[in-house]
């Protein structure tokens, strides 16, 4: 049996309720796709055509840049491994002629460090195959790598071919795809991430500028990537945190560098105006607490295993309503762990969140004695209910 208890959240009391905003519809963007999302809660804030499969240009880099960062943190190279330039990776390579570069020559040594920067910064195709082969061997077999971490992400509309987003009809992504990678890189990688705040990186005596004007423009950007082919438009993948709450964005296939800028600007502003992301609860923090028969304790405190963030219209955290569903009857012995209920978060009866509540300690069965005598209480009990 399943026992609920219904309650408000307590928001309010901690002073991070105020009066309610009223909540315009998303703005209409100038885009064939787009898509804004809370990074803590995973909310999404407004979407156009976001499963739709588009080229994605150099956003393709987000993904390598991803690899090279996995790699990195599972020690299987290092940032100062220098890398051995290939005629592939060659600069005047002629598929990359018109595109942007690094400026790296065939038959230098180059640093992953380096080229790192040259991928996120500079946006260099000659450097993104330079990675793709050192890490994999061939930039075929390093396509199958940024396939698999897709799939292992969840990018299930997205496909990759190659290490720098050159037109292939096989090669496409989404934007909700592009907004799940970017919050993986930013929460899994934060020392990696950080490179996409740098504004400027100079290799071969060539001084290159981010091309993320956004940087420039507000402080509260710090990343991620900008594209561009004929058979794209020009597209951005922008990252923004405002008093604690990381907004990612994702615009595809406008028609130029401003619009662009101008259109995610007007994407993450909507969010951040609009929307407030709060922390409920603790992973490991108490919830609630119920009785326990026949342990060495008869109080059981229960819990979630993850931090729960919520997204929710400003003004309107003070309505949001929790109801736990704590299984009626819960005997000893008890792990750490074990599922005994259902915390389900909601707002004007839509369900937000909905995850188990499990027990925080782990309970060893009472005495034979204390066991019997609980037994008899249990027993009284289901008589007085019945």
């Amino acid at each position: 049996m399943i026992r609920p208890f219904v309650f408000a959240l307590s928001l309010a009391v901690a002073g991070l309720a105020s009066a309610a905003t009223i909540l315009p519809a998303p703005p209409q963007i100038a885009a064939k796709s787009w898509f804004l999302m809370d990074a803590q809660s995973g909310h999404v804030l407004a979407e156009h055509n976001a499963d739709q499969r588009l080229p994605p240009a150099s956003l393709t880099k987000l993904m390598t840049s991803y690899v090279l960062s996995h790699e990195l943190a599972e020690g299987r190279v290092s940032a100062a491994d220098e890398v051995l330039i290939s005629d592939n990776a060659w600069a005047q390579n002629p598929i990359f002629a018109g595109s942007s570069l690094m400026w790296i020559e065939t038959g230098k040594r180059v640093t992953l460090e380096d080229l790192h920067r040259g991928v996120v910064i500079s946006s260099g195709n000659d450097a993104s195959v330079a990675i793709a082969e050192h890490l994999a061997g061939s930039e075929t077999a390093f396509a199958d790598v940024m396939n698999g971490h897709a799939a292992a992400l969840g990018m299930s509309g997205s496909h990759f071919v190659n290490s720098h987003g050159l037109p292939d009809p096989d090669h496409y992504v989404t934007a909700r795809d592009l907004a799940l990678l970017a919050n993986a890189l930013i929460s899994r990688y934060p020392r990696e991430y950080a490179l996409y705040s740098e504004r400027k990186f100079t290799y071969n005596d060539i001084p290159q500028y981010n091309r993320n004007h956004l940087l420039m423009e507000d402080p509260s950007v710090d990343g991620l990537k900008t594209g561009h082919t004929e058979e794209a438009g020009y597209c951005l993948v922008a990252s923004a945190k405002r008093e604690g709450m990381r907004l990612i964005s994702v615009v595809m296939g406008t028609k130029s560098i401003r619009s662009r800028e101008s259109e995610s600007r007007n994407l993450l502003n909507y969010g951040f105006r609009f929307y407030k992301t709060h922390e409920l609860y603790q992973a490991g923090e108490k919830t609630t607490s119920t009785r326990l028969w026949k342990g060495r304790q008869r109080e059981l405190a229960l819990g979630v295993t993850e931090q729960i963030y919520l997204t929710v219209p400003r003004g309107r955290s003070a309505d949001l309503v929790a109801l736990m569903e704590v299984d009626e009857v819960i005997t000893a012995p008890v792990n750490k762990g074990d599922v005994f209920g259902q915390l389900r978060v909601s707002l004007d009866n839509e369900e937000l969140v909905s995850v188990p509540l499990v027990a925080l300690q782990a309970v060893e069965q009472s005495g034979f004695f204390a066991r019997l005598w609980d037994h008899i209480l249990m027993l009284l009990a289901q008589l007085f209910d019945g």
